[in-house]
Protein backbone atom coordinates (compact mmCIF):
# COMPACT_ATOMS: atom_id res chain seq x y z
CA UNK A 1 0.00 0.00 0.00
CA UNK A 2 0.92 3.34 -0.82
CA UNK A 3 0.09 6.49 1.13
CA UNK A 4 0.59 10.12 0.14
CA UNK A 5 0.34 12.99 2.35
CA UNK A 6 -0.68 16.35 0.44
CA UNK A 7 0.00 19.91 2.55
CA UNK A 8 -1.84 22.68 1.55
CA UNK A 9 -3.82 25.70 3.46
CA UNK A 10 -7.35 25.37 1.43
CA UNK A 11 -9.21 23.20 3.68
CA UNK A 12 -12.83 24.36 1.42
CA UNK A 13 -10.81 23.22 -1.44
CA UNK A 14 -9.77 19.38 -0.17
CA UNK A 15 -13.17 18.65 0.83
CA UNK A 16 -14.86 19.70 -2.09
CA UNK A 17 -12.67 17.76 -3.78
CA UNK A 18 -13.72 14.48 -2.17
CA UNK A 19 -17.55 15.59 -1.46
CA UNK A 20 -18.03 15.96 -5.38
CA UNK A 21 -17.39 12.68 -5.47
CA UNK A 22 -19.75 11.50 -3.43
CA UNK A 23 -22.33 13.64 -4.99
CA UNK A 24 -21.49 12.24 -8.23
CA UNK A 25 -22.05 8.80 -7.00
CA UNK A 26 -18.05 8.13 -7.32
CA UNK A 27 -17.38 7.60 -3.74
CA UNK A 28 -18.89 6.98 0.05
CA UNK A 29 -17.90 8.98 2.89
CA UNK A 30 -16.81 5.69 5.52
CA UNK A 31 -15.90 7.11 8.36
CA UNK A 32 -15.92 10.38 10.95
CA UNK A 33 -13.59 11.27 13.29
CA UNK A 34 -14.93 14.06 15.82
CA UNK A 35 -17.19 14.98 13.60
CA UNK A 36 -21.31 13.73 13.85
CA UNK A 37 -22.45 10.66 11.81
CA UNK A 38 -25.15 11.92 9.26
CA UNK A 39 -28.32 9.48 9.28
CA UNK A 40 -31.08 11.27 7.89
CA UNK A 41 -29.36 13.82 5.28
CA UNK A 42 -26.61 13.92 2.86
CA UNK A 43 -23.19 15.25 4.21
CA UNK A 44 -22.23 18.79 2.70
CA UNK A 45 -18.57 20.60 2.41
CA UNK A 46 -19.96 23.46 4.84
CA UNK A 47 -21.36 20.81 7.42
CA UNK A 48 -17.95 19.23 7.65
CA UNK A 49 -16.29 22.48 7.43
CA UNK A 50 -17.78 23.74 10.81
CA UNK A 51 -16.38 21.13 12.83
CA UNK A 52 -12.63 22.35 11.75
CA UNK A 53 -13.60 25.52 12.50
CA UNK A 54 -12.20 25.88 16.24
CA UNK A 55 -9.03 24.02 14.96
CA UNK A 56 -8.03 26.84 12.35
CA UNK A 57 -9.35 29.72 14.26
CA UNK A 58 -6.70 28.41 17.14
CA UNK A 59 -3.84 28.35 14.39
CA UNK A 60 -1.17 30.19 15.68
CA UNK A 61 1.23 30.12 12.77
CA UNK A 62 1.06 27.13 10.96
CA UNK A 63 0.96 28.23 7.42
CA UNK A 64 -0.05 24.69 5.88
CA UNK A 65 -2.44 23.68 8.48
CA UNK A 66 -4.42 21.12 6.12
CA UNK A 67 -3.61 16.97 5.32
CA UNK A 68 -5.23 15.45 2.66
CA UNK A 69 -4.11 12.11 2.59
CA UNK A 70 -4.77 9.06 0.44
CA UNK A 71 -4.12 5.37 1.02
CA UNK A 72 -3.82 2.92 -2.09
CA UNK A 73 -3.85 -0.92 -1.91
CA UNK A 74 -2.50 -2.64 -4.52
CA UNK A 75 -4.73 -3.44 -7.17
CA UNK A 76 -5.07 -7.00 -6.72
CA UNK A 77 -6.06 -6.69 -3.19
CA UNK A 78 -9.69 -6.62 -2.28
CA UNK A 79 -10.18 -4.37 0.39
CA UNK A 80 -13.89 -3.64 2.01
CA UNK A 81 -15.85 -1.33 3.77
CA UNK A 82 -15.18 -2.23 6.45
CA UNK A 83 -11.43 -3.09 6.87
CA UNK A 84 -11.08 0.42 5.34
CA UNK A 85 -12.45 2.30 8.14
CA UNK A 86 -10.47 0.04 10.61
CA UNK A 87 -6.95 1.10 8.43
CA UNK A 88 -7.56 4.55 8.56
CA UNK A 89 -8.28 4.77 12.30
CA UNK A 90 -4.99 2.87 12.80
CA UNK A 91 -3.19 5.24 9.84
CA UNK A 92 -4.07 8.29 11.90
CA UNK A 93 -3.29 6.63 15.39
CA UNK A 94 0.28 5.71 14.16
CA UNK A 95 0.46 9.16 12.52
CA UNK A 96 -0.44 11.47 15.64
CA UNK A 97 -3.86 12.26 14.66
CA UNK A 98 -5.97 10.20 16.88
CA UNK A 99 -7.70 13.18 18.69
CA UNK A 100 -8.05 15.77 15.45
CA UNK A 101 -11.08 15.50 13.49
CA UNK A 102 -10.97 14.01 10.18
CA UNK A 103 -13.42 12.68 7.27
CA UNK A 104 -12.93 9.21 5.66
CA UNK A 105 -13.54 8.94 1.76
CA UNK A 106 -13.88 5.93 -0.30
CA UNK A 107 -13.40 6.83 -3.83
CA UNK A 108 -14.71 4.43 -7.04
CA UNK A 109 -14.30 6.77 -9.55
CA UNK A 110 -11.66 3.82 -10.78
CA UNK A 111 -11.63 -0.04 -11.55
CA UNK A 112 -10.22 -0.42 -7.88
CA UNK A 113 -11.23 1.77 -4.49
CA UNK A 114 -9.21 3.91 -2.67
CA UNK A 115 -9.53 6.17 0.26
CA UNK A 116 -8.91 10.08 0.66
CA UNK A 117 -8.60 11.59 4.61
CA UNK A 118 -8.73 15.18 5.01
CA UNK A 119 -7.98 16.77 8.55
CA UNK A 120 -5.78 19.32 10.29
CA UNK A 121 -2.30 19.34 11.41
CA UNK A 122 -3.71 22.01 13.95
CA UNK A 123 -4.08 20.99 17.93
CA UNK A 124 -7.21 22.69 19.81
CA UNK A 125 -4.21 24.92 21.52
CA UNK A 126 -3.10 26.16 18.58
CA UNK A 127 0.21 24.17 18.04
CA UNK A 128 1.10 22.02 15.16
CA UNK A 129 1.61 18.32 15.43
CA UNK A 130 4.92 17.52 14.81
CA UNK A 131 5.47 16.16 11.08
CA UNK A 132 9.45 16.38 10.43
CA UNK A 133 9.34 12.85 10.00
CA UNK A 134 6.30 11.87 8.38
CA UNK A 135 7.63 10.36 5.35
CA UNK A 136 9.28 7.79 7.25
CA UNK A 137 6.06 7.53 9.98
CA UNK A 138 3.99 6.93 6.53
CA UNK A 139 5.91 4.45 4.98
CA UNK A 140 6.49 2.26 8.75
CA UNK A 141 2.33 2.28 9.32
CA UNK A 142 1.69 0.90 5.47
CA UNK A 143 4.11 -1.85 6.49
CA UNK A 144 1.98 -2.41 9.77
CA UNK A 145 -1.08 -2.41 7.97
CA UNK A 146 0.07 -4.70 4.91
CA UNK A 147 1.03 -7.33 7.40
CA UNK A 148 -1.96 -7.19 9.74
CA UNK A 149 -4.31 -7.25 7.01
CA UNK A 150 -2.63 -9.35 4.34
CA UNK A 151 -1.80 -6.55 2.10
CA UNK A 152 0.86 -6.69 -0.76
CA UNK A 153 3.82 -5.37 0.33
CA UNK A 154 4.28 -1.76 -2.16
CA UNK A 155 7.23 -1.89 -3.95
CA UNK A 156 8.62 1.90 -2.95
CA UNK A 157 12.09 2.40 -4.07
CA UNK A 158 13.71 3.22 -0.98
CA UNK A 159 16.75 5.98 -0.14
CA UNK A 160 19.84 4.18 -1.05
CA UNK A 161 23.06 5.38 -2.32
CA UNK A 162 21.40 7.31 -5.29
CA UNK A 163 21.00 10.64 -3.40
CA UNK A 164 24.85 10.71 -3.94
CA UNK A 165 25.02 9.64 -7.36
CA UNK A 166 21.95 11.79 -8.39
CA UNK A 167 23.73 15.31 -6.98
CA UNK A 168 22.86 18.49 -8.97
CA UNK A 169 25.62 20.00 -11.10
CA UNK A 170 26.93 23.43 -9.60
CA UNK A 171 28.69 25.09 -12.80
CA UNK A 172 30.44 27.03 -10.02
CA UNK A 173 32.21 24.79 -8.74
CA UNK A 174 34.13 23.47 -11.84
CA UNK A 175 34.91 20.20 -13.35
CA UNK A 176 31.76 20.04 -14.91
CA UNK A 177 32.23 16.64 -17.08
CA UNK A 178 32.77 14.86 -13.93
CA UNK A 179 29.81 16.32 -12.34
CA UNK A 180 27.22 15.63 -15.09
CA UNK A 181 29.24 11.86 -15.30
CA UNK A 182 27.45 10.21 -13.45
CA UNK A 183 24.16 11.42 -14.12
CA UNK A 184 23.74 10.61 -17.58
CA UNK A 185 25.39 7.61 -17.30
CA UNK A 186 22.86 6.47 -15.04
CA UNK A 187 19.28 8.64 -14.83
CA UNK A 188 19.03 6.85 -18.39
CA UNK A 189 18.76 3.26 -16.65
CA UNK A 190 16.57 4.65 -13.89
CA UNK A 191 14.31 6.62 -14.90
CA UNK A 192 11.35 5.54 -17.36
CA UNK A 193 10.36 8.30 -20.03
CA UNK A 194 8.66 8.60 -23.12
CA UNK A 195 10.10 11.42 -25.29
CA UNK A 196 12.90 13.48 -25.33
CA UNK A 197 11.40 16.63 -24.21
CA UNK A 198 10.74 14.19 -21.32
CA UNK A 199 14.08 13.41 -20.93
CA UNK A 200 14.86 16.89 -21.14
CA UNK A 201 12.46 17.98 -18.48
CA UNK A 202 14.28 15.06 -16.18
CA UNK A 203 17.21 16.20 -16.71
CA UNK A 204 16.67 19.99 -15.61
CA UNK A 205 16.48 18.44 -12.36
CA UNK A 206 20.03 18.21 -12.32
CA UNK A 207 21.11 21.48 -13.90
CA UNK A 208 21.75 19.62 -17.43
CA UNK A 209 20.10 19.82 -21.46
CA UNK A 210 20.65 18.80 -23.87
CA UNK A 211 20.37 19.49 -27.81
CA UNK A 212 19.98 17.37 -30.43
CA UNK A 213 22.15 17.76 -33.28
CA UNK A 214 22.82 16.45 -36.92
CA UNK A 215 25.37 16.89 -39.68
CA UNK A 216 27.46 14.72 -42.60
CA UNK A 217 30.03 12.55 -41.66
CA UNK A 218 32.10 11.04 -44.33
CA UNK A 219 29.03 11.36 -47.14
CA UNK A 220 26.42 10.31 -44.48
CA UNK A 221 23.72 12.37 -42.17
CA UNK A 222 24.28 11.60 -38.85
CA UNK A 223 22.28 12.67 -35.34
CA UNK A 224 23.88 12.79 -32.30
CA UNK A 225 23.19 15.35 -28.78
CA UNK A 226 24.95 17.56 -26.99
CA UNK A 227 24.77 18.28 -23.18
CA UNK A 228 24.94 21.73 -21.10
CA UNK A 229 24.90 22.27 -17.61
CA UNK A 230 22.62 25.08 -16.67
CA UNK A 231 22.21 27.87 -14.27
CA UNK A 232 19.14 28.27 -11.81
CA UNK A 233 17.38 30.29 -14.35
CA UNK A 234 17.60 27.40 -16.83
CA UNK A 235 20.18 29.18 -19.22
CA UNK A 236 23.76 27.23 -20.43
CA UNK A 237 26.06 28.00 -18.80
CA UNK A 238 28.93 25.53 -19.74
CA UNK A 239 30.22 24.43 -23.22
CA UNK A 240 28.42 21.63 -25.16
CA UNK A 241 29.92 17.91 -24.51
CA UNK A 242 28.91 15.41 -26.82
CA UNK A 243 27.42 12.05 -26.02
CA UNK A 244 29.90 10.51 -26.48
CA UNK A 245 31.98 11.67 -23.64
CA UNK A 246 29.85 9.91 -20.96
CA UNK A 247 29.30 6.58 -22.77
CA UNK A 248 26.57 5.10 -24.50
CA UNK A 249 24.16 5.36 -22.01
CA UNK A 250 24.01 9.17 -22.73
CA UNK A 251 23.67 8.44 -26.31
CA UNK A 252 20.73 9.00 -28.55
CA UNK A 253 20.60 5.67 -29.87
CA UNK A 254 20.14 4.23 -26.29
CA UNK A 255 17.83 7.28 -25.27
CA UNK A 256 15.74 6.40 -28.21
CA UNK A 257 15.74 2.75 -27.22
CA UNK A 258 15.01 3.41 -23.49
CA UNK A 259 11.70 5.83 -25.03
CA UNK A 260 10.22 2.90 -26.50
CA UNK A 261 11.05 0.51 -23.91
CA UNK A 262 9.20 3.39 -21.22
CA UNK A 263 6.47 3.23 -23.58
CA UNK A 264 5.29 -0.58 -22.78
CA UNK A 265 6.09 -0.18 -19.41
CA UNK A 266 4.13 2.94 -18.82
CA UNK A 267 1.55 1.72 -20.66
CA UNK A 268 0.23 0.03 -17.29
CA UNK A 269 1.86 1.54 -14.50
CA UNK A 270 0.34 0.92 -11.24
CA UNK A 271 1.59 4.77 -10.33
CA UNK A 272 -0.18 6.63 -13.01
CA UNK A 273 -3.39 7.15 -11.32
CA UNK A 274 -2.05 7.49 -7.67
CA UNK A 275 0.44 10.22 -9.26
CA UNK A 276 -3.14 11.56 -11.03
CA UNK A 277 -5.17 11.48 -7.85
CA UNK A 278 -1.57 13.49 -6.03
CA UNK A 279 -2.04 16.04 -8.67
CA UNK A 280 -5.75 16.39 -8.64
CA UNK A 281 -6.06 16.84 -5.18
CA UNK A 282 -2.78 19.26 -5.32
CA UNK A 283 -5.00 21.21 -7.33
CA UNK A 284 -7.67 21.42 -4.90
CA UNK A 285 -5.97 22.40 -1.80
CA UNK A 286 -3.14 24.74 -3.62
CA UNK A 287 -4.18 28.58 -4.39
CA UNK A 288 -1.16 29.37 -6.56
CA UNK A 289 1.67 27.70 -9.12
CA UNK A 290 4.25 27.94 -5.99
CA UNK A 291 2.09 26.54 -3.72
CA UNK A 292 0.88 23.66 -5.75
CA UNK A 293 4.48 22.73 -6.99
CA UNK A 294 5.94 22.85 -3.50
CA UNK A 295 2.74 20.21 -2.34
CA UNK A 296 3.82 18.02 -5.34
CA UNK A 297 7.40 18.52 -3.93
CA UNK A 298 7.10 17.47 -0.75
CA UNK A 299 5.33 14.06 -1.80
CA UNK A 300 8.73 13.46 -4.42
CA UNK A 301 7.02 14.70 -7.45
CA UNK A 302 8.54 17.27 -9.39
CA UNK A 303 6.92 19.58 -11.86
CA UNK A 304 8.27 21.27 -14.78
CA UNK A 305 6.21 24.40 -16.31
CA UNK A 306 7.06 25.39 -20.07
CA UNK A 307 6.08 29.35 -20.90
CA UNK A 308 6.27 31.10 -24.19
CA UNK A 309 6.91 34.73 -24.32
CA UNK A 310 3.44 36.02 -23.59
CA UNK A 311 3.59 34.00 -20.34
CA UNK A 312 1.08 31.04 -21.86
CA UNK A 313 1.70 27.33 -20.55
CA UNK A 314 2.24 25.56 -23.43
CA UNK A 315 4.00 22.38 -21.60
CA UNK A 316 3.56 20.43 -18.18
CA UNK A 317 5.86 17.81 -16.98
CA UNK A 318 5.46 15.66 -13.65
CA UNK A 319 8.68 13.70 -12.65
CA UNK A 320 7.56 11.17 -9.60
CA UNK A 321 10.88 10.28 -7.80
CA UNK A 322 9.36 7.20 -6.01
CA UNK A 323 8.21 5.50 -9.27
CA UNK A 324 11.02 6.80 -10.96
CA UNK A 325 8.74 7.56 -13.65
CA UNK A 326 8.41 11.08 -16.04
CA UNK A 327 5.16 12.73 -17.31
CA UNK A 328 2.94 14.96 -19.35
CA UNK A 329 -0.02 16.07 -18.06
CA UNK A 330 -2.13 15.42 -21.04
CA UNK A 331 -0.54 11.92 -20.61
CA UNK A 332 -1.75 11.37 -17.08
CA UNK A 333 -5.25 12.85 -18.24
CA UNK A 334 -6.76 15.27 -20.21
CA UNK A 335 -7.67 17.18 -17.35
CA UNK A 336 -3.93 17.68 -16.64
CA UNK A 337 -2.96 19.08 -19.80
CA UNK A 338 -0.89 21.92 -20.39
CA UNK A 339 -4.26 24.19 -21.67
CA UNK A 340 -6.40 23.14 -18.48
CA UNK A 341 -3.75 24.69 -15.94
CA UNK A 342 -3.11 27.79 -17.94
CA UNK A 343 -7.27 28.42 -17.70
CA UNK A 344 -6.82 27.02 -13.65
CA UNK A 345 -4.14 29.42 -12.66
CA UNK A 346 -5.55 32.63 -15.29
CA UNK A 347 -8.90 32.01 -13.26
CA UNK A 348 -7.35 32.26 -9.96
CA UNK A 349 -5.49 35.35 -10.64
CA UNK A 350 -8.89 37.30 -11.72
CA UNK A 351 -10.14 37.11 -7.63
CA UNK A 352 -13.11 39.67 -7.69
CA UNK A 353 -13.89 42.07 -5.06
CA UNK A 354 -15.76 40.97 -2.30
CA UNK A 355 -18.66 43.07 -0.83
CA UNK A 356 -19.90 42.36 2.38
CA UNK A 357 -23.41 43.43 3.44
CA UNK A 358 -22.70 43.76 7.15
CA UNK A 359 -26.95 45.00 7.86
CA UNK A 360 -27.29 40.71 7.31
CA UNK A 361 -26.83 38.49 10.45
CA UNK A 362 -23.51 36.35 10.22
CA UNK A 363 -25.72 33.23 9.96
CA UNK A 364 -28.07 34.66 6.77
CA UNK A 365 -24.77 35.91 5.32
CA UNK A 366 -22.95 32.03 5.47
CA UNK A 367 -26.45 30.61 3.85
CA UNK A 368 -26.61 32.86 1.17
CA UNK A 369 -23.40 32.67 -0.07
CA UNK A 370 -23.60 28.98 -0.09
CA UNK A 371 -26.36 28.69 -1.91
CA UNK A 372 -24.80 30.92 -4.19
CA UNK A 373 -21.80 28.91 -4.21
CA UNK A 374 -23.43 25.46 -5.27
CA UNK A 375 -25.40 27.15 -7.73
CA UNK A 376 -22.70 28.64 -9.65
CA UNK A 377 -20.26 25.50 -8.76
CA UNK A 378 -22.59 23.78 -11.62
CA UNK A 379 -21.34 25.97 -14.67
CA UNK A 380 -19.17 24.02 -17.07
CA UNK A 381 -15.83 26.20 -17.71
CA UNK A 382 -13.86 23.19 -18.23
CA UNK A 383 -14.78 19.78 -19.40
CA UNK A 384 -14.00 16.79 -17.43
CA UNK A 385 -13.28 15.54 -13.88
CA UNK A 386 -12.40 19.42 -12.58
CA UNK A 387 -15.31 20.68 -14.50
CA UNK A 388 -17.90 21.87 -11.27
CA UNK A 389 -14.44 22.13 -8.48
CA UNK A 390 -12.69 25.10 -11.36
CA UNK A 391 -15.54 26.71 -12.22
CA UNK A 392 -16.84 27.56 -8.69
CA UNK A 393 -13.25 28.41 -7.55
CA UNK A 394 -13.53 31.89 -7.20
CA UNK A 395 -16.95 31.19 -5.25
CA UNK A 396 -14.39 29.11 -3.07
CA UNK A 397 -12.85 32.15 -2.52
CA UNK A 398 -15.68 34.21 -1.37
CA UNK A 399 -16.48 31.76 0.92
CA UNK A 400 -12.84 31.43 2.07
CA UNK A 401 -12.45 34.92 2.67
CA UNK A 402 -16.22 35.42 4.55
CA UNK A 403 -14.55 32.07 6.82
CA UNK A 404 -11.61 34.34 7.62
CA UNK A 405 -13.39 37.69 8.21
CA UNK A 406 -15.20 35.54 10.63
CA UNK A 407 -12.80 33.85 12.40
CA UNK A 408 -11.49 37.48 12.80
CA UNK A 409 -14.51 38.36 14.67
CA UNK A 410 -14.32 36.12 17.08
CA UNK A 411 -10.98 36.74 17.56
CA UNK A 412 -11.98 40.01 18.19
CA UNK A 413 -14.21 39.05 20.58
CA UNK A 414 -12.37 37.16 22.62
CA UNK A 415 -9.70 39.90 23.35
CA UNK A 416 -12.29 42.29 24.47
CA UNK A 417 -13.32 39.79 27.20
Amino acid sequence: MIAKIGKGENMWGALTYNQQKVDNENGAVLFTNKIPDLWDRPYSVNFFRKYFEPYLIANNKTEKSVRHISLNPDPDDEVDDSTYREMAQQYMQEMGYANQPYVVFKHTDIDRSHIHIVTTCVQLDGKKIPDNYDHHRSMDACRKLEKQYNLKAANEIKSTNQNLIFKRVDYVKGNIKMQMSSILRHIPKTYNFQSIGAYNALLSQFNITLEEVSGELHGKMKKGMVYFAIDENGKKASHPFKSSLFGKHAGLENIQATIEKSRVEMKNNPSKPILKRTIEAAVSTSNSVDSFKMQLEKQGIATVIRRNEQGRIYGITFIDHTSKSVWNGSQLSKELSANVFNGIWNQREMKPEIIFNNNLPENLLQENTTAQFIAESILEIFDGLFSGLLSSDANSDQEEQIFESQMKKKQRKRRKK
